[in-house]
């Protein structure tokens, strides 16, 4: 037997397409827009939260028969914000740049509708690994949208990833800007990012008509 049964394995795969925390339950749509014009930092916000996620969903399975419910709320909050603060801590300390350029969406973690709702629907109700898979997975889902919306926002908008040039320069009019390509500002806009994600969003209920709600 593996170490995930099929129950288990549901938990880090679905959320990856068909139960998508973004482009299905639309929740963490904040900072998809706002912090994903550079495809460093939609991976940095991905890694924060997948050890926010991960880390919180053990805790407060770890806690959940001793928070009393009229409080669970404030307990799952202290839970996130001390985790959180541990992130920010780390980001200024090892990529101090980018922590600027991140800024007060790393605090907004705190409040991200993903997180909180893993604790309330899952971790106060399950054992500390089904809560560990079930973090992973929702940040897994969470990642590879902010990380897709990352890399078409900065190759079409500035040519780079990364921050290194990959359609060539701009100024001397290299690779493809020598055949008259420009980059499209536009796609360092915050409602592009809307619109890259609502792509996304029919791509996926093309793909699989099941998630096509019916009216």
């Amino acid at each position: 037997m593996g170490l995930l049964s099929k129950k288990d394995s549901r938990l880090i795969l679905d959320p990856l397409a068909d139960n998508n925390p973004i482009t299905i339950q639309v929740l963490g749509i904040c900072s998809a827009l706002a912090i994903t014009a550079e495809l460093e930092a939609s991976i940095v916000m991905s890694i924060s939260v997948l050890f926010v996620m991960g880390v919180g969903n053990v805790v407060i399975s770890l806690m959940r028969n001793v928070i009393p419910s009229k409080i669970r709320i404030i307990a799952q909050l202290i839970v996130v914000a001390t985790l959180v603060i541990i992130v920010d801590l780390v980001l200024k300390a090892f990529a101090y740049e980018l922590s600027k350029t991140l800024s007060v969406f790393v605090g907004l973690i705190i409040t991200n509708c993903i997180i909180m709702g893993r604790f309330e629907a899952f971790a106060l109700a399950n054992g500390t690994w089904r809560s560990f898979l079930d973090g992973i997975g929702n940040a897994l889902g969470y990642a590879v949208i902010l990380i897709i919306v990352g890399f078409f926002r900065e190759l079409l908008g500035s040519g780079t990833l990364l921050g290194i040039p990959v359609l060539g320069d701009p100024i001397e009019k290299t690779g493809l800007y020598a055949i008259g390509y420009e980059n499209n500002g536009f796609m360092l806009l915050s409602p592009m990012a809307l619109i890259v994600v609502g792509i996304i969003i029919w791509v996926q209920r093309t793909k699989n008509k099941a998630l096509v709600e019916d009216h």
